[in-house]
């Protein structure tokens, strides 16, 4: 049986979802709990802070890439701990308009498949007894979703918390606590969402921080008492077939995007996984199978990665007899050049001819939904993989062969579908499983 779990979600972005959910981890933890976290929605930064704060590893669960298996299979992971916590992604209901493996990838689709409670994190900054119209418009909006509570966030003044207080009271609405602004646990943010947990030199502080800040503030015994236990039936976990016996996996502050349960899975599998630095000139071994380039943010480090020759003969070499895949800033680092904000052009790997450019930055975001034309490691050619696209990268040039027919969440074409060329293979998404 797993433990009792909340998620944390909020109206929208940029409420304070991660600040709140990092201080209950250290809060819990420095109580004596073991927490569970986990990410709703295909967020890869997320995780490595709740790791950070909860000392566990952070598994995204994806309703719209995930079936209800994998999820179940994944939750199981949990089950020796004390509390499960999840951070939703965007707004509480905010997914995409067709469904897919198992919703919609909203994270009310996860309170309803698992029957975990939601606390809703409110800004309440510019108002008082009107925010609790909004919770309770959420609280309404969807039978199979249940908000245990508020926690409100942002709060002025004592006058404040105090106005907010009546119109919860009157809309029925439960208050777990109210916190006032505090800048120093504020987490840095970049052009792509949060700046890493490796690169947060002040993590540890802010954790402890947040946990105090947290503890002072709300009602943890109330918290814990509105978890609930997952109704979803128990399951083993889904099988990851992992690309090969002994995977080269790059891996430094440049290539670091890679969800928790891929290489959970591929281990379990019984691969290997045998790290390099191509930030510190380092070549894949040789004695690997296959080569796995994970995106980041090689954009910030182009002189780095054009001075690496060492990296770069050696990828080319492996390339010449095994497999190579990179996906999004690793598909970038295997083209052949890079172009950076100020329009400087940076030499790369040169197994594909792609070049991209951030001079003039573009978002690329959305679900993804792929048909192999060929075949990537570990996923055979005509295999449907379901993915996640987020970068602002530009296509100058895309010689190659096109890797596969994509679509969006909406089934509309994609036109960024990859590419390949010999042993070399890459794709603009991160793969998050394959479809059922």
């Amino acid at each position: 049986m797993t433990p009792p779990g909340l998620i944390i979600s909020a109206p929208a972005s940029g409420t304070g979802k991660t600040t709140l959910m990092l201080g209950l981890l250290g809060a819990f933890r420095a109580a004596g709990l073991t927490v569970q976290p986990f990410k709703s929605g295909p967020d890869y930064i997320d995780p490595a802070f709740h790791r950070a704060a909860s000392g566990r590893m952070s598994v995204n669960l994806d309703s719209w890439a995930m079936g209800t298996d994998r999820i179940a299979g994944l939750i199981g992971a949990g089950a020796d701990a004390d509390l499960v916590l999840a951070e939703g992604s965007m707004g509480l209901f905010d997914g995409v308009a067709r469904r897919g493996e198992a919703g919609t990838g909203a994270s009310a689709d996860l309170s309803a498949l698992t029957g975990w409670p939601v606390v809703l994190v409110l800004d309440v900054s510019g108002q008082a007894q009107s925010a609790a119209a909004v919770a309770k418009g959420f609280a309404a909006f969807r039978p199979d979703v249940t908000v245990a509570g508020v926690v409100l966030n942002r709060v002025a003044s004592p006058r404040h918390e105090a106005l907010v207080r009546v119109g919860m009271e009157a809309a029925g609405i439960r208050v777990f606590g109210a916190l006032p602004r505090k800048a120093t646990i504020e987490m840095p943010e970049r052009h792509l969402g949060l700046v890493q947990a490796e690169e947060t030199p002040e993590l540890e502080r802010i954790i402890a921080e947040a946990g105090a800040f947290v503890a002072e503030h709300l009602d943890l015994g109330a918290l814990r008492g509105a978890a609930a236990a997952s109704t979803l039936p128990a399951a083993a976990p889904v099988r990851v077939t992992p690309p090969g016996q002994r995977i080269a996996l790059a891996r430094d502050a440049a290539f670091s995007f890679v969800y928790p349960h891929l290489l959970d899975g591929w281990r379990t599998a019984g691969a290997e996984i045998l790290p390099f630095s191509p930030l510190a000139d380092e070549a894949p071994d040789d004695s690997a199978d296959c080569c796995w380039l994970p995106g980041g943010y090689p954009e910030l480090h182009g002189p780095r990665l054009a001075a690496a020759s060492r990296f770069r003969q050696g990828l080319r070499l492996f390339s010449e007899t095994k497999p190579v895949h990179g996906e999004c800033g690793g598909y970038m680092a295997m083209g052949a050049a890079i172009v950076d904000r100020e329009g400087r052009r940076h030499e790369m790997a040169g197994l594909l001819g792609l070049v991209t450019s951030f001079e003039k930055r573009r978002m690329h975001l959305g679900y993804r939904c792929a048909e192999l034309g060929a075949a990537i490691p570990g996923h055979r050619a005509g295999a449907r993989l379901r993915g996640h696209e987020f970068h602002y990268s530009t296509i100058l040039d895309q010689p190659d062969m096109a890797l596969a027919r994509v679509e969006d969440a909406n089934g509309d074409p994609v036109p960024e579908t990859g590419s390949r060329r010999g042993r070399a293979t890459g794709t603009f998404f991160h793969l998050i499983a394959e479809a059922i």
